[in-house]
């Protein structure tokens, strides 16, 4: 048995109790009217509209999908279309007056829905669910996030920087200031619009080997091994370019980022750059 079948068997049974619970298989999703589908895109519409694009990327919807779901809302009256006034080429998605009471509706229904899923529970069990729910909820997100290889002038990844270094500034005895953004190759993780994790990768004089820079996970995200996935992905990027080994430098207060190194199998190696806020350094040898 593989080991990871108990895991996916454990899910498996999960998603079809709990789509069967909250009414996911039915056409009419809490009584609505709509599916739920649907009823998730109105609900991500919000109070205060968003972009078609936005709406696409939050839900990862297939654009013909969304597009299909936005013209039924149109219709039944509960959404309005117009051009973004930032960006003539962009859509923005807006409830009517039928659409906000449909969204209260919904809003108020679902709530309805949790309390009497929750009811029967004692407070040590609602407390255990909760939390399970937490964990459950982050590990699945961090392992589904996607992760994507952007230029260094994307506004996400100038805002994950700077998120970076800010908390650098917090971190480090002597603070922490970035005169300029590494060139180079940069992948960049966003959740609802937010950068959740960055990380570059570029190339050194010796022709063998590539640094690893600017790691940075959204405190929120930690403990969920998004920092590993992240390293993982930008060793692979290395080992495609013709890379055999990759370095990267760290200050010793990182010790989450350390212990991290180690357990995918970084080393100690003597210092190889005169990064100032740098004390240890690392590398790694990639295997074909």
């Amino acid at each position: 048995m593989h080991q990871d079948d108990g895991i996916t068997a454990t899910l498996r049974r999960f998603n079809r109790t709990y789509t069967q619970r909250i009414g996911a298989l039915e056409e009419s999703f809490l009584g609505t009217g709509r599916p739920l589908g649907v009823s998730r895109v109105l609900y991500e519409i919000g109070l205060h509209g968003a972009g078609v694009r936005v709406l696409r990327d939050r839900l990862d919807l297939d654009s013909g999908y969304l597009s299909r779901v936005l013209s039924r809302l149109e219709q039944d009256g509960l959404v309005r279309l117009r051009p973004d006034p930032g960006d003539g080429r962009r859509r923005l998605a807006e409830l009517t007056r039928s659409g906000r009471q449909a969204w209260h509706e919904l809003e108020s229904r679902s709530e309805d829905l949790a309390t009497r899923l929750v009811d029967p529970l004692s407070p040590r069990q609602r407390e255990r669910l909760a939390d399970a729910l937490a964990t459950a909820d982050l590990l699945v997100r961090a392992a589904t996030v996607a992760l994507r290889e952007v230029p260094d002038s994307d506004p996400a990844v100038r805002d994950a920087a700077g998120r970076y270094v800010a908390e650098l500034a917090r971190r480090f005895p002597r603070g922490f200031a970035l005169d300029a953004l590494d060139t180079g190759r940069y992948v960049l993780a966003t959740s609802d619009g937010e950068p959740v994790a960055l990380g570059g990768l570029r190339e050194l004089a010796d022709p063998g080997t590539a640094e690893i820079k600017r790691m940075w996970v959204h405190p929120a995200w930690r403990g969920a091994g998004l920092g590993s996935r992240m390293l993982r992905h930008l060793e692979t990027m290395a080992a495609a370019a013709g890379h055999d080994r990759v370095v990267l430098d760290t200050n010793g207060t990182l010790v989450e980022a350390i212990a991290m190194y180690e357990r995918a199998g970084y080393h100690r190696v003597e210092r190889y750059n005169d990064n100032p806020y740098a004390e240890l350094f690392f590398a790694k040898t990639l295997h074909s």
